[in-house]
């Protein structure tokens, strides 16, 4: 609730009297409140919003305008922006029913507007951003966005702030190499496997690998980041089948490295490594 208040004076003969001071309220009737369908964000993801204007008064409000600032906050001497606006993916709902909507999206702000909240009634809009490169990545860190609400009539801007937090869990990939590529019938290979982990959080228990070799390996030998390992202390190999799998707790994935560039302020993403190496006769 807003307050105010108010004095009046009255000059004669060159005397000047103030009044009393009066106080009075400006009840708030428009509301505006801000969440995320996300509970978490990693580089990449889509984030959806959902805006929700209240009118509990008994006057529309015209010319109504949302603006959210796509998480805006400085780093240095720059203002940056770790959301961008999925274009086209707004949708407004006026008392329940869909209705169009002006959409006018920057790299610093998307704002909503073109529309009348009714009396007693509600506005809600929904609308997804993707998390871009300029997100915050470490362990901690948040996105928080604010959306502030204009129209016609309104005394005093409304807010609304939702934040999301990074999900720092670990996350993995595996790629596959093959040196040589064309080997001989009775020939040496060996098969690189690169385990690489993108979240910030390292990866320490329940990893483990599985891959069954065709054509079937015959005396393989195994290393993991360059040390040799042992079979069944390290891994298990069916010749019969050619499964290999290894054993659980021998693969721990560290957690990535993420720089942010001072001038631009661009994040980069180092991911741990882990390396296989199985050499072996075809």
């Amino acid at each position: 609730m807003a307050t105010f208040q108010n004095q009046a004076s009255l000059t004669y003969n060159n005397s000047t009297v103030n009044s009393n001071i009066v106080t009075g309220e400006i009840l708030e009737v428009l509301s505006l409140t801000k969440a995320s369908l996300n509970t978490s964000y990693t580089a990449g993801d889509t984030v959806t919003y959902i805006l929700s204007a209240v009118n509990s008064g008994s006057t529309a409000f015209s010319g109504v305008s949302i603006t959210d600032n796509l998480g805006a906050y400085s780093f240095g001497t720059n203002e940056l922006y770790p959301l961008s606006y999925v274009d086209g993916s707004a949708m407004l709902y006026i008392d329940g029913v869909m209705q169009p909507v002006t959409v006018n999206a920057t790299e610093s702000e998307v704002v909503f507007s073109g529309f009348t909240i009714p009396a007693g009634g509600n506005a809600l809009i929904s609308y997804r951003a993707t998390v871009n490169g300029f997100a915050p990545l470490l362990g901690g860190s948040v996105i928080e966005n604010t959306a502030t609400l204009t129209a016609a009539g309104l005394s005093t801007p409304v807010t609304a702030t939702a934040q999301v937090g990074v999900d720092s869990r670990p996350v993995l990939s595996i790629t596959k190499g093959l040196t040589p590529e064309s080997v001989p019938e009775n020939g040496t290979l060996t098969y690189t496997l690169t385990l690489l982990n993108t979240g910030a959080e390292p990866a320490v228990s329940g990893v483990t690998v599985t891959d069954t070799f065709n054509p079937i390996l015959s005396d393989i030998s195994v290393s993991y980041n360059g040390t040799p390992w042992t079979e069944g202390v390290n891994y298990t190999y069916d010749e019969a089948t050619g499964l290999f799998t290894t054993l659980d707790g021998q693969i721990s994935v560290p957690g990535a490295v993420f720089n942010q560039n001072i001038d631009t302020g661009l994040v980069t993403v180092t991911p741990g490594v882990a390396v296989i190496r199985i050499t072996g006769t075809v």
